[in-house]
């Protein structure tokens, strides 16, 4: 027997005037998968993201976690329900330490902690991302794939029930690179529920269960990464009617 799915988009719509940027769009992420969610610039990947995590109001259409309705939920209140993030631009505070910054998931995030519960949970995360000897530095003091790393350690300091991931990959150099997807692929490898929006084609097929395709906003395939990579749709989507 199949368990329930950890999220349900059903018919999520954003629409900003008369743009639609993300149209009756339906997919299910199973619990301990990948989810690749990929397309071309201005596809509405990211705004999809904003609509699960809260920063944008659906339209119209359900989005549920664990089938629970959260479509419309403030994002503090959607994070307390178990979801996680990280941006396209890195958002850190940038006044308080890599460890203060991690410590704000642990206490503010899904899986509340406190005291010397926090300390662990936070010391336990900054491990896993690799950068806990790192943990009384500045923000200002990191490298960029550090900061990234402290970004990603304060969405697991929560222990999220869905982590997503918005082009956490970008940026770096490919030394830096082949370490993001093998952390990443740590991740996966020991349960996790993730969401990946990204445009590098290794991380996607080297990451994912599955892939959902989007273009203007509309959904044009989905499947397993080899099966939507070699999509006639979507090639013609990522390169033209010219070159597909």
């Amino acid at each position: 027997m199949r368990s329930a799915p950890v999220l349900s988009l059903r018919g999520a719509t954003k629409r900003f005037g008369g743009l639609v940027a993300v149209d009756r769009l339906d997919f299910d992420v199973p619990e301990h998968q990948v989810l690749g969610l990929i397309g071309p610039n201005g596809s509405g990947k990211s705004t999809t993201l904003n609509l699960i995590s809260g920063a944008l109001r659906p339209t119209t259409g359900s989005i549920t976690l664990r089938g629970h309705p959260i479509a419309g939920m403030a994002a503090n209140a959607i994070a307390r329900r178990g979801i996680s993030r990280t941006f396209q631009l890195v958002r850190l505070l940038p006044a308080m330490t890599v460890f203060e910054n991690v410590k704000a998931g642990a206490v503010f995030g899904h899986r509340r902690s406190w005291g010397h519960g926090a300390v662990e949970q936070v010391m336990t995360v900054l491990e896993k991302v690799g950068i806990a000897d790192r943990a009384d530095m500045h923000i200002s003091q990191l490298t960029y794939i550090d900061t990234k790393r402290v970004e990603l350690a304060r969405a697991l300091a929560s222990d999220p029930k869905l982590l997503l991931l918005d082009e956490w990959l970008a940026g770096l150099n490919p030394s830096e690179l082949d370490e993001g997807i093998k952390l990443i692929k740590a991740l996966r490898d020991e349960g996790r529920t993730i969401i990946l929006v990204e445009h590098v084609m290794d991380a996607i097929r080297s990451l994912c269960d599955a892939c959902i395709v989007m273009a203007s906003g509309v959904k044009i395939a989905q499947g397993s990464p080899a099966e939507v990579l070699s999509d006639q749709a979507v090639i013609r989507a990522y390169l033209g009617d010219a070159d597909a």
